[in-house]
């Protein structure tokens, strides 16, 4: 019995990728995912990342750079500033002092004078 052909009434299956198929025949087939929005990055082999990667950490560090020297640029002006600042408050203060000591040292001559000369001032 095991030498007699199979009956001619049986359906084989349909190939598919794992050797059976849905006897459904309104489901699609699977696929693999088409990624058609996918980034750029997902699309680029590794070494083109790298590659990129490295491209942006030096354009990165660039403007780091010039940020810092922009920076540094202000702040020696500030201190510039706040430094011509303080000298000008040093001298109008010293003037100040000049004025007032000049009077109190008139008033002294005056006084002297005064006794000097017997002239009241």
């Amino acid at each position: 019995m095991a030498d007699q052909q199979p009956d001619s009434n049986v359906i084989p299956l349909a190939s598919s990728s794992n050797g059976r198929a849905s006897g459904k025949p309104w489901k699609a087939l699977k696929k693999a995912t088409v990624r058609s929005q996918c980034s750029k990055a997902h699309k680029a082999k590794w070494e083109e990342r790298m590659e990129q990667h490295k491209k942006e950490k030096a354009v990165k560090k660039l403007e780091n750079e010039l940020k810092e020297e922009r920076r540094a640029e202000l702040q020696r002006r500030r201190e510039v500033t706040t430094e011509r600042k303080r000298a000008a408050e040093e001298r109008r203060r010293l003037e100040e002092e000049k004025v007032k000591m000049s009077a109190r040292k008139a008033a002294r001559l005056r006084r002297k004078a005064g006794r000097s000369k017997k002239i009241k001032g």
